[in-house]
């Protein structure tokens, strides 16, 4: 339960820094191998998963966003989702089951708790975490803000969050805010 509430902190301190609005995508990249002190791929964890999907989708209810977990590199960091996300995003779906060693424990917890889950091969998210270094960047919008919270460590794990923003355009003549 510790990782739970440090994670539930954390996201709570992620959305005071960069306010995520109802209906964004949210992108989790997490190696259970590695908040437990292992090597990413190599002792994935289904009760570490277990608290951190409790964190995930505590979030989940406080913000109104989606929540997208991708899965390891042996499903091409595929990315789970709900059914009507994909259909309502017009997403690319693809088929297979994350399982443990094929998708990881984050991934394949996640499947099991969805209501009706698909795998899609890529997404433009808004926003997102990576626990242990999975590499989530392929699976953001352009342009990907880097957010600094009080914490970049998550059990054993190297943690970083991100946020986007629309890329600016024009040149010296352009504005970006409307003033008076």
């Amino acid at each position: 339960m510790r990782i739970e509430a440090e994670l539930g902190t954390l996201l709570n301190e992620f959305q005071q820094q960069a306010p995520l609005k109802k209906g964004s995508l949210f992108v989790i990249g997490a190696s259970t191998s590695e908040v437990g002190g292992g090597q990413i791929g190599q002792q994935g964890s289904e009760q570490l998963a277990k608290e951190l999907y409790a964190a995930f989708k505590a979030f989940q209810q406080q913000t109104g966003v989606h929540l997208v977990f991708q899965c390891c590199e042996h499903l091409n960091r595929a990315l789970v989702v709900e059914r009507e996300v994909a259909e309502s995003f017009q997403l690319q779906e693809v088929f297979a089951v994350p399982v443990r060693n094929a998708g990881g424990a984050m991934a394949a917890h996640a499947y099991r708790q969805f209501d009706d889950p698909v795998l899609i091969e890529s997404i433009s998210a808004h926003a997102g975490v990576d626990i242990g270094d999975t590499f989530i960047g392929m699976h953001l919008k352009e342009v990907v803000v880097p957010l600094r919270l009080s914490r970049n460590q998550l059990g054993s794990a190297h943690v970083t969050y991100a946020t986007t923003r629309p890329k600016r355009i024009g040149g010296e003549r352009a504005v970006y805010h409307l003033s008076e």
